[in-house]
């Protein structure tokens, strides 16, 4: 009896482990990939559409890397929704050095990566969901502050904060 007790325990010990290191890395690509959100978001504050090209090609690959396989049923179920979605604007983003066009795709690429934040809670530090009133358009930003990417130079600080997600270590 003692023996089975402890093949359970050993058993129910090691899937734990397992989950938490899948857990660890599909929370890893996933900060990875919202660093290269921000690339894209700060190129096109800048109206950098070069810039927020390449960054979006970064966002693809890493995007890429994610295994869903590795995550809960639960989380299978927010990527398999969003998954298509983000790699759609995303890939609209990368093939084109028109800011303006990138903005187009940019809102919902914003809004769709901040639901499987909100659902996956692994971001490692604050992130701020912003909004353009002007635009109705929003986006991620790694700062309280307000940089808005839809108008650049010409409305840099329209915007407001409307969320946080806080950190999660």
């Amino acid at each position: 009896m003692k023996n089975i007790i402890f093949s359970v325990f050993i058993t129910i010990f090691i899937s734990t482990l397992a989950f938490a290191q899948n857990n660890l890395e599909t929370g890893k690509k996933l900060n990875e990939l919202l660093t290269s959100y921000y690339g894209i978001k700060n190129a096109l504050v800048a109206e950098d559409g070069t810039t927020a090209s390449i960054q979006a090609d970064v966002f693809i690959k890493t995007l890429s890397e994610i295994n869903v396989e590795k995550m809960a049923s639960k989380e299978q179920k927010t990527w398999k929704e969003y998954a298509d979605k983000i790699k759609f604007d995303a890939e609209h983003i990368a093939e084109t050095k028109d800011a303006s066009h990138q903005r187009d795709h940019f809102n919902d690429l914003s809004n769709n990566l901040f639901a499987v934040l909100k659902a996956f809670k692994v971001n490692t530090a604050e992130v701020y969901q912003q909004f353009c009133p002007m635009k109705k358009t929003y986006w991620l930003s790694e700062s309280s502050d307000i940089k808005n990417p839809y108008y650049g130079k010409k409305m840099l600080t329209c915007g407001k904060v409307t969320e946080t997600l806080k950190a999660n270590k």
